[in-house]
């Protein structure tokens, strides 16, 4: 977390209200979108917190659409510290004391636009629609105006889930889309995001061998 005092080192007084807060927002997100592309990500979104006269400037990204996995640690570590840069040079920066937050959307974050389920093609998801009887399935291909899903729904609590025919979804009939969680797939992502790891692992069975 960057923090940054005005120029007296004492924090300065005075806030925005809400209006104010959403407008800084959208400016320093248009301010910090090629920062972020510098790094080979995608800026999600910029949230100001106000507590006082210290903000939270709190930075979202993700990887880009076509790919896979999530943002590792050392890749929020490098884009942090060129956005801090990016925000100590901005040229209408009032001067107030801030901490930045970098962080990933995380699979809590609801699938609200086309990207998001493309980032989640092969994910398990939980759809609430508009029209028609909510399902839960694993999506298998995204286009420009919907989602081409596989429901999977288990006949009872505990028993694996049966996968149906292929639906079609419109964009315009989902009210909402949760990614669930499945730990299986969890473990191989986390290999994914690390492989010397697990390459690690297999040397040291080796030797032990």
């Amino acid at each position: 977390m960057a923090q940054r005092r005005n120029q007296g080192g004492v924090p300065t007084t005075g806030g925005k209200s809400g209006t104010d807060t959403i407008a800084e927002a959208a400016r320093l997100k248009e301010l910090l979108e090629q920062a972020v592309a510098s790094h080979g990500l995608f800026l999600e979104d910029v949230e100001i917190r106000v507590a006082g006269a210290l903000r939270t400037v709190h930075v979202i990204v993700d990887l880009p659409e076509d790919q896979t996995g999530g943002v590792g640690l050392d890749a929020i570590a490098e884009v942090s510290q060129t956005l801090s840069k990016t925000l100590d040079e901005d040229p209408q920066d009032d001067g107030r004391p801030y901490s930045l937050e970098v962080s990933s959307p995380g699979l809590s974050r609801p699938l609200t636009q086309p990207r998001h389920w493309r980032r989640n093609v092969g994910r398990l998801v939980k759809v609430k629609l508009v029209a028609g009887e909510d399902f839960t399935g694993r999506v298998l291909e995204v286009g420009a105006d919907g989602v081409t899903m596989r429901p999977e729904e288990a006949p009872k609590k505990g028993m694996k889930p049966r996968p149906g025919e292929p639906v079609q979804v419109e964009f315009a009939n989902i009210r909402s889309g949760k990614v669930e969680v499945e730990f299986a797939r969890l473990d191989e992502e986390e290999i994914l995001e690390n492989p010397s790891a697990e390459a690690n692992g297999e040397l040291e069975n080796e030797e032990e061998a």
